[in-house]
């Protein structure tokens, strides 16, 4: 949804205010309102405007004061306890040392004593993290060496300067402080300010906490350590400075990825000559590509690979957070690097990574893989795995700022029919509601609103209302009333309930970080509660970053409330505990029978445990449709992989052929949804003549063909974490020529998806992996050898996907009005077979839309071509779910021609197959096999 600044602090034409708007608000719109859509980077931080990350860059490498007091040092069964010692104002810290089943570790620093407790993030993890016994292997003034446990690795913890190596074998995995880059800014009483006497004595006769403040701390009190000021906004900081910094260093990688959300490229750059990375969850209008500007979503993980291994940093802070990443070989040319090469240069290659939280602790998981699997397993066995969304919620979704009213909505939900275009769910964005006040129906345009979700329920179609997190403030607002009531409204610097401006004019903000509100919330879904609502009826949760449009970089003040913490503390949970409100709601209000289907825009390690998130407003231009692949494939690294981008482009109007490789594009994402912004004209598919229909209808019925593959990709992440869309290095960790791609990508392991992403093409030129392996373009079943640029030509029709020898895809090509009316139809098997002629899939099944499968209420079944035998076994023996589909066909490329086909059922029967063999591109098709989809069969070729 449009985000509601072009100046700063200002509320942008567009989303309608109600009409009791203060006159003095609309003349304030008008005086201030203009310019041009594009981002304004005069209301966003840098670094440099941002005082604890210029204070944290300043500093400079190999000064470290920190030294480890090793007579503290106690290792316990579960953990290594060490304190710190600054040397240059005798503050001590804490160290936590953990080794973590699944071959991770936990390092943990903290304040030894803190004047009051610094915060900590919780309900992130899923649970503490079993731990596993660390062992001393020795010891010496110099430092102490720790077993892993697995094979030959080891921690090394060097006293001074302080560093941790986390090694194996001979090789270092990794170094933390190895650069001198800590710092603890510990928590102090201000110098300038009245305090108690004895208040003060105490402090200072502490030794833990004895920290002279030096000329130089003095001095930089001026420079946004107690107060800081941008644009017009003060930032009272009564806590004082809190910063905490660690450095990383990788000997042996060059490619890092992750730490989304940013529109930049898949491969993460260095920072030397610009910016950091930014995280911190902001409402960014119009964000521009390839910088790294924060935006409306962070999860604080970072991948490294090489041809060896995978590792994973997590660093667990939700406070405003900047990384640094720099490389010893950044910069070099091919050339250069050949040069080093040929001149016997020995610099092992290295990248540098710094991570700057504004205050809390650090609290740093390092995931040391090996394999890239590995990561995502040890990574969700934290923050655990991709939620598992109902069948419908992974087809077409139609959106648009807005449907205007019931008649408007019968109208567009008819146009699919009538243009033979499958969805399933229809949006209403902010304007369905009464004045902007959520959980309400405009009573003039909406004034039945059960009569129309019974109308989608009779197609078998869903609904999406949004659902924001501000609140408008109104006497006769029933939810303001409930939450001022309850005094669940995050409180401002004072001790008043937080105000701010939004789309409904002034508005409170509920303080989501408290379970009780979180519980009320999710209370407010029950159909008694919130009127018009039904069983089809999900929720979008918008402009949760939070977003207040006057507020400082429009949003929430960091001096606010939450309680006992400042919101500059756990600012990127917000929109995190939004959404977990959002989708415990619609679990209780079915009794916890039915799955939710909850989309947000921000959002924070864990929140793949609660839904889909989109890539926010993007454009109608070709860069934004190229960049959303990589944007996609950043959030499948680190957890969430219900990932899409708005089809055609929030803003602006997107061309016809745009329009069309978008919807080509998009159908090939885990998130299928097409929305557009107030002010463009409608878009619905069939308005750009029959052609360009006919090209989107065919793109919207290959998603819904491949339904059964992508349910059981879904299947697949909510059960081990593993991407749904995941870049080529994945599945081909050992080929340097994967590591950069990101104009194409891979759903799970065997589809490859090369999007038309160039206006006018003629021809892309796709990378086809794996030296032994063989791929079939999906459409006319030509067979490549990969390892190899293929150039496809293209026309205005072509999606280039290639499915991979070796592998069994299932498919449904009875394509209906939407997922629930395919339920029961038959499967197609498509069977690429490999050059050593074998194959294998799976196809799961279940009834699409309760947690039943979690009673082991599903089909799931190994599928298999070996010795010329294609069987199907039962993966899940003590399941137990019946199907009503049957295999109506199967497909089988790389085949020669038998003599003879036979299946073989589970009760002995026998029966000849009819089949067909096309010898120009040795595609075998078995015709009407008929056997049911969960029953254990074979077919022997002869």
């Amino acid at each position: 949804m449009l985000s509601a600044h072009r100046r700063p602090e200002i509320i942008a034409v567009g989303k309608h205010f109600v009409d009791a708007m203060a006159p003095v608000l609309v003349l304030w719109l008008a005086v201030c309102l203009g310019g041009t859509w594009a981002v304004d980077k005069g209301n966003f931080k840098t670094c440099d405007q941002s005082a604890f990350c210029k204070r944290q860059r300043a500093l400079k490498p190999a000064e470290s004061p920190y030294r480890a007091l090793l007579e503290t040092m106690e290792l316990t069964n579960t953990r290594l306890t060490l304190q710190l010692i600054n040397d240059n104002n005798k503050v001590r810290l804490l160290l936590e040392l953990y080794r973590l089943q699944g071959n991770m570790t936990r390092v943990k620093i903290n304040e030894l004593k803190p004047l009051k407790p610094r915060y900590e993030v919780p309900d992130v993890l899923i649970r503490e993290p079993p731990t596993e016994p660390l062992s001393l292997l020795s010891q010496d003034e110099n430092g102490v060496v720790l077993s892993l446990g697995v094979e030959s690795q080891r921690v090394i913890v060097s006293v001074r300067p302080f560093r941790l190596d986390i090694m194996e074998g001979r090789d270092v995995l990794m170094s933390l402080n190895s650069r001198g880059l800590l710092a603890f800014e510990h928590l102090r009483m201000r110098k300038d300010t009245q305090v108690e006497p004895e208040a003060e004595k105490k402090e200072e006769d502490d030794p833990a906490n004895q920290s002279e403040t030096t000329k130089e701390e003095e001095e930089k009190v001026e420079d946004g350590m107690w107060e800081e000021t941008f644009k017009s906004h003060s930032d009272s900081k009564p806590n004082g400075p809190s910063a905490v910094s660690l450095d990383f260093s990788l000997p042996g990688v060059e490619h890092v990825y992750g730490i989304p959300e940013h529109a930049d490229t898949l491969r993460l750059k260095t920072t030397d000559n610009g910016d950091p990375y930014r995280l911190y969850n902001l409402d960014v209008f119009q964000y521009e590509l390839y910088n790294p500007m924060a935006l409306y979503g962070v999860v604080p993980v970072m991948l490294a690979h090489n041809t060896q291994r995978t590792t994973g940093i997590f660093w667990l802070n939700a406070a405003e957070t900047w990384v640094d990443i720099s490389s010893n070989t950044a910069g070099k040319t091919v050339f250069g690097k050949m040069l080093d090469y040929v001149q016997g240069s020995s610099e092992t290659p290295q990248t540098d990574v710094r991570w700057i939280s504004e205050s809390g602790i650090i609290d740093v998981f390092i995931m040391l893989g090996p394999t890239p699997n590995d990561v995502f397993s040890q990574y969700a066995s934290l923050t655990g795995t991709q939620s598992f969304p109902p069948l419908a919620a992974v087809g077409y979704h139609q959106c648009r700022w807005n449907y205007n009213d019931q008649e408007d909505v019968s109208s567009v939900d008819a146009g699919f029919d009538e243009h033979d275009i499958p969805y399933d769910y229809i949006w209403l964005d902010i304007e369905h509601t009464d004045g902007k006040r959520y959980f309400t129906w405009d009573p003039h345009k909406f004034a039945t609103p059960k009569e129309m979700l019974q109308g989608l329920v009779d197609k078998k179609r869903k609904m999406v209302a949004i659902v924001d997190p501000h609140i408008k403030v109104d006497t006769n607002y029933k939810i303001h009333n409930e939450i001022r009531s309850r005094g669940y409204y995050v409180k401002n610097k004072d001790g008043g309930d937080y105000e701010g401006w939004c789309w409904p004019g002034s508005a409170g903000y509920p303080d989501f970080t408290r379970a009780d509100m979180r519980e009320w919330w999710a209370s407010m879904f029950a159909y008694d509660q919130y009127e018009g609502s039904m069983e089809n009826l999900y929720t979008w949760n918008d402009m949760n970053e939070p977003s207040v449009f006057n507020g400082p970089e429009v949003t929430m003040h960091k001096d606010a409330m939450h309680g006992a913490w400042e919101h500059r503390d756990l600012h990127n949970l917000y929109g995190f505990y939004v959404q977990m409100a959002t989708a415990e709601g619609q679990i209780q209000r079915s009794g916890g029978i039915e799955r939710p289907f909850v989309l947000t825009r921000a959002f924070f390690a864990g929140s793949q445990r609660y839904g889909a998130v989109w890539t926010g407003d993007n454009a109608a231009e070709w860069e934004h449709l190229k960049i959303s692949i990589p944007m996609c494939l950043s959030m499948g690294l680190v957890g969430i992989s219900f990932c899409g981008a708005d089809v055609g482009g929030f803003f602006k109007s997107p061309s016809t052929e745009l329009l069309v490789r978008w919807y080509q594009t998009g159908a090939y994402q885990p998130f299928f949804r097409a929305h557009a912004h107030l002010d463009t004209p409608r878009r619905e598919p069939w308005l750009f003549g029959p052609e360009n229909t006919a090209l989107i209808r065919e793109a919207v019925r290959q998603r819904y063909a491949l339904l059964p593959y992508w349910y059981q990709q879904f299947y697949q992440a909510h059960r081990t974490g593993q991407p749904i869309m995941r870049p080529l290095w994945v599945e081909y960790p050992q080929d340097p020529a994967t590591f950069t791609v990101d104009d194409e990508f891979l759903i799970g392991r065997d589809l490859l998806v090369h999007p038309v992403t160039e206006e006018g093409a003629r021809g892309v030129t796709a990378y086809l992996p794996g030296k032994d392996e063989v791929w079939f373009d999906v459409k006319t079943f030509q067979k490549h050898n990969g390892a190899q640029n293929l150039y496809i030509p293209v026309t205005m029709s072509s999606i280039p996907v290639f499915q991979r020898g070796g592998s069994i895809i299932p498919k449904k090509m009875r394509v209906r009005r939407s997922s629930s009316c395919m339920m029961h139809d038959p499967y197609t098997l498509y069977v690429a077979l490999n050059p050593q002629r074998t194959a294998e899939g799976k196809l799961y099944i279940d009834d699409g839309h309760t947690f039943n499968y979690e009673k082991k209420e599903f089909v799931h079944r190994r599928l298999s071509f070996a010795n010329n035998i294609l069987s199907s076994v039962n993966l899940a023996p003590d399941a137990q779910f019946t199907t009503q589909s049957w295999i109506e066909r199967v497909v089988i490329l790389g085949a020669s021609k038998p003599s003879t086909v036979t299946l073989k059922t589970a009760d002995g029967q026998e029966s000849q197959l009819e089949f067909d063999f096309d010898a120009s591109m040795s595609v075998l098709t078995l015709r009407k096999p008929g056997m049911n989809a969960g029953a254990d069969w074979n077919v022997m070729l002869q």
